[in-house]
């Protein structure tokens, strides 16, 4: 077992004071988005066999982070160590079903502003789509390049605070009805597509007008809408919100085609492909399929591939399905997902209370929220992790709250 150090990520929309509190340290004032644990080569975990504990390092540019002076010499990236002897880090089934590689990554994500309107592949799309550019020579690092691997990404995320966000489409009418509310003349060629086609048609022919509009008239149909929905107040309020975040960005009215979610702390949101969504505000531990692969659609400066986009999109209507953890007699609580590159499960851990073993024939990465419970040897904190090569013997014990992320192999 190996304690992990983690790259932050500074992205603007990260909050400035969520990930500090967590840890249990002073803000520097700049944003903390994402903590990263595990093996993206964009900002590996770090581990030393020796078992020393490193904080969390800032990072502004992506790549393994150098040791500091700070950092014990034997320090390594987890890629490395992972690369040197997959199947005695990995397990042979996990080499077997996903490759060398750990099939998932784990984060720490604290919104203090919108992130952008998204959706992920699934796996077809994502290797259709990454043969191509590089059939084109499309550059890896290109503004415009699409898909980054060829891997799909689907994702859960788990509220620690009360967090919000939007995901998947609303009925068409009831997206019609808020547009309408707003009174906003221009919203009203959208609100009659939305009432006047079936639900894919509707969905689609307005995300593609609001996608594909002039961009300076589009920008006064949001700040017409934002100011409407700033007057309006409760159930306007994210969108009035959202547009303080993106003054004249498509992304607004987009926004309001979707399912606006709060999650309570333990509460989680399951993301397939296809499905658009984006987080608003709010502290959670989010898992996903080791990819990059995101098409964008809105509440962004970066670029948004329309077509691309367009064939990606599902187009229906859904409830929001907030997840619940299941328990069972060990006190593993699970979030169920059809997704095989991970399996998130909680432990909340009580004083006196027999030892869990949590020995698997997967590799575990643990992750501390809440107390100082104790994995194997050591003991952690709120914001400490560790990686667990597969089939070392595991037990936890103690108080305090422990995430656990492995795969279904």
């Amino acid at each position: 077992m190996d304690r992990l150090s983690n790259t932050v990520r500074p992205y603007a929309w990260g909050s400035t004071t969520a990930i500090p509190a967590l840890l249990g340290v002073a803000p520097t004032g700049e944003p903390q988005a994402e903590v990263w644990m595990g093996a993206h080569p964009g900002a590996p975990s770090r581990i030393s066999r020796t078992g020393t504990r490193t904080a969390a390092t800032p990072d502004a540019t992506p790549g393994p982070q150098q040791p500091t002076s700070e950092q014990p010499a034997t320090e390594q990236p987890l890629t490395d160590v992972i690369a040197a002897d997959p199947v005695a880090e990995l397990g042979p089934a996990t080499v077997e079903k996903f490759g060398p590689r750990l099939p998932f990554l784990l984060k720490l994500l604290a919104a203090g502003a919108p992130l952008s309107l998204q959706v992920h592949p699934d796996l077809a799309q994502a290797q259709r789509g990454y043969a191509d550019e590089e059939r084109r020579s499309v550059p890896i690092d290109a503004p415009h390049r699409t898909y980054k691997d060829a891997n799909h990404k689907p994702e859960l995320i788990c509220a620690l605070t009360p967090f919000d966000g939007l995901c998947g489409f609303r009925r068409p009418v009831e997206a019609a009805e808020a547009m309408e509310a707003l009174g906003v003349d221009s919203l009203k060629p959208y609100a009659d597509l939305l009432r006047a086609h079936p639900e894919e048609a509707a969905l689609r022919e307005v995300l593609t007008a609001i996608l594909t509009a002039d961009p300076a008239q589009m920008a006064e149909t949001v700040t017409a809408a934002a100011a409407a929905a700033e007057r309006l107040g409760g159930p306007y309020a994210p969108y009035a919100r959202i547009a303080h975040h993106f003054p004249g960005d498509a992304g607004v009215i987009a926004a309001m085609l979707l399912n606006y979610v709060q999650l309570q702390p333990g509460e989680a949101l399951f993301l397939g492909a296809g499905v658009p969504h984006a987080y608003l505000d709010g502290l959670g531990v989010e898992i996903m399929a080791n990819s990059d692969n995101v098409l964008r659609c809105g509440l962004t400066p970066k670029h948004i591939d329309v077509p691309e986009l367009l064939r990606i999109v599902r187009f229906e209507a859904t409830e929001p399905g907030i997840l619940r953890p299941e328990a069972s007699p060990s006190g593993e609580e699970l979030y169920e997902t059809p997704a095989d590159e991970f399996r998130l499960s909680r432990f909340d851990l009580s004083p006196g209370a027999d030892p869990v073993d949590l020995t698997a024939a997967t590799p575990q990465i643990l992750l501390c929220t809440a107390g100082a419970p104790r994995a194997g040897d050591l003991v952690l904190v709120p914001g400490d992790s560790v990686f667990v090569p597969a089939g070392e013997t595991t037990e936890v014990s103690g108080t305090g709250t422990l995430f656990r992320s492995t795969v279904v192999a």
